[in-house]
């Protein structure tokens, strides 16, 4: 499939959507004169005890839109592993904050959903240099 007819593939749309609502989440502003940027889920994490959970929603989303893709449950369980530690260590106060920062598990999720739809949708015989889940 062509580059331009490959993008116009649903998938690609939603992962477009998808992409945007990670940059929200995690990477949306920078902290003046630094190359610090954070998103909501840093914001969302320095409310005490609900926080963290109320970032849930849009990362629990990217996780859905996954399944409705037809993503492996090998890689749903990799995106839930790494909601799980975004979660658990964004518990701890400051440490958590601090932690949620540099994390990004929505900006992780996204790239391991782009690379299985992008090896999904390869040409034949064209195929991807390594499987979704091995880092570039």
């Amino acid at each position: 499939m062509a580059a331009q007819q490959r993008h116009a593939h649903p998938d690609f749309q939603r992962l477009d959507r998808i992409d945007r609502w990670a940059r929200r989440m995690d990477r949306a502003y920078r902290i003046p004169l630094t190359p610090i940027r954070f998103g909501w889920d840093a914001v969302f994490g320095l409310v005490p005890g609900i926080g963290d959970t109320l970032a849930l929603a849009p990362a629990l989303w990217i996780m859905k839109e996954a399944h409705d893709m037809g993503a492996p449950k090998t890689l749903l369980g990799q995106m839930g592993a790494n909601l799980a530690t975004d979660w658990v260590v964004g518990l701890i106060p400051l440490v958590g904050d601090i932690f949620d920062i540099g994390y990004r598990a929505n900006t992780r999720n996204a790239g391991l959903l782009r690379r299985w739809v992008e090896s999904r949708h390869a040409a034949p015989g064209v195929g991807p240099a390594r499987p979704y889940g091995m880092a570039a």
